[in-house]
């Protein structure tokens, strides 16, 4: 079985991110995600990128599972847990809301609109599948930002070089 297949469900809806420690993410899937095409090798996808505080982080994940499971975000998200090997800051973890294609640039903001609906305001970064792909993590990866508290998208230019 496709290993995103066994991830979606593996864990109940009530679990806490900041009590887990057997797996390194918890995942949500919108009603017509396709799981198998999530963080597929040749995926079009992208990710908005929330960093949250460890004491913040059940919260704010019971929110976005809910909107992402409603429907109203992206086909997916994930949260790194506390098993999670995270390589950033260590009182901080992300949670990573999918779109399906990176290029569509409308659903990009569609979702940025719908996270900033829930309230959350913080700044966020996208990142395409192509740069996870590629191994590219860290400052400099995205290639949007959207700063604190607006909708606005701001065009960045990655490191990486997108293949041709």
């Amino acid at each position: 079985m496709d290993e995103n297949v066994t991830r979606l469900g593996q864990h109940s809806r009530l679990a806490r991110p900041s009590a887990t420690t057997d797996t390194p993410w918890l995942w949500a899937s919108a009603p017509s995600a396709d799981p198998q095409g999530i963080e597929a090798p040749d995926s079009p996808g992208g990710k908005w990128l929330w960093f949250l505080p460890v004491r913040a982080l059940d919260a704010g994940w019971q929110q976005v599972r809910q909107a992402v499971e409603d429907g109203k975000l992206g086909p997916a998200a994930k949260v790194a847990t506390l098993g999670n090997p995270f390589d950033g800051d260590p009182t901080r973890r992300p949670v990573i809301v999918y779109t399906a294609d990176c290029n569509h640039e409308a659903d990009v903001h569609r979702v940025l609109v719908a996270l900033r609906s829930l309230g959350i305001n913080d700044a966020l970064a996208y990142k395409t599948d192509e740069a996870t792909s590629l191994g590219e993590y860290g400052d400099r990866t995205s290639a949007y930002t959207s700063p604190a508290g607006t909708t606005k998208i701001v065009n960045r230019i990655p490191r990486y070089t997108a293949s041709t």
